[in-house]
């Protein structure tokens, strides 16, 4: 047997599955494609998480297309993070070309243009469905997470949401938020003392800045309501594929700190809602993260802990995150750890640095007979990876460069009355994008201040009335009747006294 029949049993039998599975396409071997040695990737493990990493331009992005697309075919919904906003184009089918046509012929596999049920989405001013949360739903955890914030300071943002929970005051923007930390050093300054205990006006004005500085990023979009409700990202279309959700992000690159609000929010409110489903066939729903390196990059030791609990424990629910960066070491230990799949396109070895990089990531994968890890890491082509996965038992898969089957999409954005069209088309558009401003504790406790206001008034004036009128009354018992002051006068007395004498006389 040649070594290259060896080479496509050693594929066919370590990525062989009884269940469903996706197609990425075909391995390599001494750079050429073996036709027919299909690396395929069960549904069952594709909620064990991910990784897709490489140098710019190496086809990081396309990838992410090409497993989104097919876990749509599969009817199961997907969630994108577009931060360079080139993923639009899933809307329209792919217009094809002579160099997809040999790509595939060498993979094995036939060609079919598609388009996909697309859903716009944006957590910014840009046109799409609005995602919004409320702090409630946030919590006093993740909040404070989110703020990064003492234990101190966590444990008046956890009096603040008790006051808020015994008083019925609904917390909904960060307005109301910064509403009751004002309320709780200054006129209510009392109220909250005996209930709850002092609070330092040091740490609500500490907490009161990292408030404003979420703001300056944009969370005054983001916090608020309509509410949006997870279930919708687990939508099927008429044809039974899934949905795919594109939230637009490009406007929000230099705002880490509202992208990983926005991330932390969803996973925390989908882990919180989403049923447990153990191993079942087919995940629930599939993140990916492009630009992962963004939530790390400014996340607090704090933050980073609440990150990896999530990634823990959130395959349970049947839900899959996949990371999308330009290299693995972008990713904390912990997180790399949980990821079952593992994608990974050329590393460019320029700077002493860069090679120690390729090395590190040379260990991340399984011992290949075949392949010189690190040698393959630099010298692979565009649209071609490395990939290693877990299969149906949860053992991992020998190791593949892979040539990768080309997106069955348009590769490109969609032009302007394209998007247009996406957007009008969408129901949720209809159901999110109204902003409702109800009474919340803003207006309540405004409210109640203005009223404690008039009532301090109303007795302030009536202690003046009342001091007027003891005044009054002073002033009248120590004035004489007229007739008294007569008969009292030295003059009339005298009178008197010479009439009585006359007459004695």
């Amino acid at each position: 047997m040649s070594t290259k029949e060896e080479f496509f049993e050693h594929i066919e039998k370590g990525y062989s599955t009884k269940g469903d599975f996706i197609i990425m396409g075909s391995a390599m071997l001494d750079g050429e494609t073996v036709t027919g040695a299909h690396v395929k990737i069960p549904l069952k493990t594709l909620n064990r998480h991910g990784l897709i990493a490489g140098a710019t331009g190496t086809g990081k992005t396309k990838t992410l297309q090409v497993i989104a697309e097919n876990l749509s075919d599969k009817g199961i919904p997907v969630l994108l993070m577009d931060l360079k906003g080139d993923l639009s184009g899933i809307a329209q089918p792919s217009p094809g070309h002579p160099k997809i046509d040999e790509r595939h012929e060498k993979i094995g596999l036939p060609f079919e243009p598609k388009s996909f049920p697309v859903e716009i989405l944006s957590l910014s001013e840009q046109d799409g469905v609005k995602l919004r949360a409320t702090v409630s739903e946030f919590g006093p955890v993740l909040l404070s997470r989110i703020l990064d914030l003492s234990e101190t300071q966590e444990g008046i943002v956890a009096v603040v949401f008790k006051y808020c929970d015994d008083n019925k005051l609904p917390l909904l923007d960060l307005k109301d938020f910064k509403k009751v930390l004002q309320y709780a050093t200054g006129s209510g300054k009392k109220e909250f003392t005996k209930e709850y205990g002092r609070i330092s006006t040091s740490s609500t004005g500490t907490i009161l800045r990292k408030i404003i500085e979420l703001e300056q990023q944009g969370a005054d979009l983001f916090f608020g309501e309509k509410s949006f409700d997870v279930d919708d990202l687990t939508r099927i279309d008429e044809n039974g594929r899934g949905y795919i959700n594109i939230v637009r992000l490009t406007d929000i690159q230099d705002r880490p700190k509202l992208f990983s609000t926005f991330m932390l929010s969803l996973l925390a409110e989908i882990y919180s809602t989403f049923p447990e489903q153990g191993d079942s066939d087919r995940p629930e729903l599939i993140f990916f993260i492009d630009e992962a390196h963004l939530i790390f990059k400014e996340a607090s030791d704090a933050l980073l802990d609440q990150i990896e609990s999530i990634v823990k424990l959130i395959r349970s629910k049947g839900i899959g995150l996949y990371f999308v960066t330009q290299n693995p070491t972008d990713v904390p230990n912990a997180v790399l750890a949980q990821l079952g799949l593992k994608v990974q396109h050329a590393l460019r070895a320029f700077t002493a640095r860069d090679r120690k990089a390729i090395k590190l990531t040379a260990e991340n994968y399984p011992i290949s007979d075949y392949y010189d890890t690190k040698e393959v890491l630099t010298s692979l082509g565009i649209g071609e990876a490395l990939i290693t996965a877990l299969d149906e038992k949860g053992r991992p898969t020998p190791l593949a460069a892979t040539m990768l089957r080309a997106p069955m999409s348009r590769m490109d954005i969609l032009t302007d009355s394209e998007l247009d069209s996406v957007i009008k088309k969408s129901k949720l558009v209809r159901i999110y994008n109204d902003t409702i401003d109800r009474e919340s504790a803003y207006e309540i406790l405004n409210e109640k201040i203005e009223r404690a206001e008039r009532e301090a008034e109303k007795e302030k004036q009536s202690k003046s009335q009342k001091t007027s009128s003891r005044s009054t009354t002073r002033r009248r018992s120590t004035r004489q009747n007229p007739v008294i002051k007569v008969l009292t006068s030295a003059t009339f007395i005298r009178g008197v006294l010479g009439v009585l004498k006359k007459v004695i006389r």
